[in-house]
């Protein structure tokens, strides 16, 4: 089911740039990395050695007898990288057969990544999700970590992800930047990697050398205090509840917020509600910044506020909270949903049209939620 059109697609366009922009690299960052520069045109390339999602552990002698080696930075959470997953993988099919070899390193370390980064991808990543992110995408080029040390990756020095060097048959760089001039495919009029590829295998000089790499900053090991910080200040977020009658239920379901809405019916009774509900507080958390919205409902009596407030504020959930404000439930059940068994848990994701863009009763597939949102906002972006 595809989401209807939530506000207006200027004002994602710039989101996205701001978010981008805000994460550039060490030129827009502190001076804690103003000391990192891409490698120079003409250096060797720096050797490493790491573990791929494959299993296998990897070396630059690994691809010594490939004429041309491409090595890309790039990581699951940016927006831009996702871009180019595809593009990346078409490169890799076409070349390769002509003697170039690619290879992905992630520079980034997960604990210095925030939640509020996360408001594009599925997926964080760690070691475990990067393995997540190539077969669920089918990568056709072997995906390497270093994200809890980056020595490797700091001798190449990317500004962003994604950011590739290229390097010809005796190991020394003759490009290195972007893949090409836009994230979006259909705006894109220089393809940089390209040309290099076609210029170095046909024995010629590559026609620029150099371009400025734009993506999200690296997520360099050692920011862990600072992620910390941020998760306090979350926690310091008021959390409240509210009451909700059976007009009020119908008008949740109805969803005229302009937004997605996850809605999720829960109880402290219900086992499972309570151990879904931290993967709920997370979700929020990656996508509240954008067109989003999640409200859970309590299924209780009005007169167990104290129990449900305990719980939300436990669980430091400052997202909107309602609780049952009659003592029939199954007529509140109704409001929301006639055809609801009335059974918890019971979660929805709602369209701004009003359409069920996921539902279950019982406990929530966390990836697949998380992909059905990050698919249905990205689907909005565009319209």
């Amino acid at each position: 089911m595809r989401n209807e059109s939530v506000g207006g697609r200027a004002g994602r366009t710039l989101f996205v740039l701001a978010l981008c922009l805000s994460q550039a690299g060490p030129f827009l960052r502190g001076a804690d990395e103003e000391s990192i520069r891409p490698l120079a045109i003409g250096a060797k390339a720096p050797d490493f050695k790491l573990q791929g999602v494959d299993g296998k552990t990897y070396s630059l002698s690994d691809f010594s007898k490939a004429k041309l080696l491409a090595v890309v930075f790039t990581c699951n959470h940016c927006p831009t990288a996702q871009y180019y997953e595809e593009r990346l993988k078409t490169l890799v099919s076409e070349y390769k057969p002509k003697g170039a070899a690619f290879v992905a390193i992630s520079p980034n370390d997960e604990h210095s990544v925030r939640l509020d980064e996360l408001g594009y991808t599925d997926l964080n990543d760690s070691f475990e999700e990067m393995k997540i992110r190539a077969e669920y995408k089918k990568f056709n080029f072997p995906y390497l970590y270093e994200g809890d040390r980056t020595g490797s990756s700091r001798a190449y020095g990317p500004t962003a992800t994604p950011h590739v060097f290229l390097f010809d048959a005796e190991r020394k760089l003759r490009y290195q930047g972007r893949i090409d001039d836009s994230e979006r495919e259909e705006f894109v009029k220089v393809r940089d990697l390209r040309n290099a590829l076609d210029a170095l295998l046909a024995g010629r000089e590559v026609p620029v050398a150099q371009t400025r790499a734009f993506g999200c900053s690296i997520k360099w090991a050692g920011k862990a205090d600072s992620v910390k910080r941020f998760m306090a200040k979350l926690a310091a977020e008021p959390v409240s509840v509210e009451p909700a009658d059976a007009a009020a239920l119908r008008a949740l379901r109805k969803n005229d917020s302009g937004k997605l809405r996850l809605v999720n019916f829960w109880a402290t009774w219900c086992g499972p509600c309570i151990t879904e509900f931290p993967d709920l507080v997370e979700i929020n958390r990656m996508y509240r910044q954008r067109a989003f919205e999640m409200v859970t409902v309590a299924a209780h009596y009005p007169d167990e506020r104290k129990e449900v407030i305990g719980f939300l504020t436990k669980q430091q959930a400052s997202n909107k909270n309602l609780m049952f404000a009659d003592a029939d439930k199954y007529k509140l059940m109704e409001a929301f949903d006639a055809g609801w068994n009335a059974a918890l848990p019971y979660t929805v994701l709602i369209g701004p049209a009003g359409e069920y863009l996921y539902k279950v009763q019982g406990p929530i597939d966390s990836l697949e939620l998380k992909r059905t949102i990050v698919r249905s906002l990205k689907e909005d972006r565009f319209k």
